[in-house]
């Protein structure tokens, strides 16, 4: 089994390097146009925000639990194929192909399920040390909040309220405040210290401190670290009206919704 995965995650690295290389020669996509016509979300145009009832699925995850929050995913959070969590994701957050295939196969890996033909409830991405992991920057441990659909609101207010970037464009309006990778890296180092010390059983392996990283990285680069828009996406899990990914690479040409 050691082998087949050797060759996969080599032509997922491969494939993203190659990606990289396209975007550097490929026009960006026009601001307005990211999320392509024909999907959830295209033109700013976002479906209905409902929170979660009682009985719907969510994960550790905000990205994933505010596209089942919109409709984009099965509301109930359940029975969701892989390769429609690959290509919704792909479709609404613009992030790489590569990373979107890369993500569910992993995630059918550690749940042992078949990528191709299985499906899955988003509580079971929960899973303790599969994506999820300790000195989360939205949620409690495992150890003191099992359930992980939900997130800590002091722990996101605390990252945001240290958000000392301003938007270039616009460096007057309170509505243009940012965080940056300076204050993501603060917050990440203070969790993980508070986390030892207040987790008996906290763990944070090298894969997960990377992983961690990938998931800062993420509000700035597709939330280009803008506070007044991930408020709401990392409390509510609710996408604003109107936004769309900062990120603007053609990296999603061969982009079809999910069946």
């Amino acid at each position: 089994m050691a082998i087949p995965k050797i060759f996969s995650d080599t032509f997922v690295f491969a494939w993203d390097f190659l990606l990289t290389l396209t975007n550097i020669v490929t026009p960006s996509i026009k601001a307005g146009h990211v999320v392509p016509e024909g999907h959830a979300g295209a033109g700013g145009k976002w479906p209905e925000y409902v929170p979660p009832g009682e009985d719907d699925s969510r994960s550790a995850c905000p990205m994933l639990n505010a596209l089942a929050n919109h409709g984009i995913l099965p509301h109930d959070g359940k029975n969701i194929s892989f390769k429609a969590m690959n290509e919704t994701v792909r479709s609404t957050y613009n992030f790489a192909p590569s990373f979107c295939y890369f993500v569910p196969n992993y995630i059918a890996g550690i749940l042992k399920k078949d990528y191709s033909k299985d499906t899955f409830d988003l509580a079971e991405i929960s899973l303790h040390n599969g994506i999820e992991h300790d000195a989360s920057l939205t949620r409690q441990d495992t150890f003191h909040q099992p359930d992980q659909g939900k997130p800590h609101v002091p722990f996101v207010e605390e990252l945001l309220q240290s958000a000392s970037g301003k938007d270039s464009k616009n460096k007057n309006s309170t509505e243009d405040v940012l965080l940056t990778s300076e204050d993501l890296a603060r917050y990440s180092a203070k969790r993980r210290t508070e986390a030892k010390v207040h987790n008996p059983d906290f763990s944070l392996s090298a894969f997960h401190k990377a992983f961690g990283s990938s998931n800062s990285a993420t509000l700035l680069r597709i939330f280009g670290g803008r506070v007044s828009d991930l408020r709401p996406f990392l409390i509510e899990e609710r996408i604003p009206e109107g936004w769309e990914p900062s990120v603007h690479e053609s990296t999603r040409k061969g982009c079809t919704k999910a069946d």
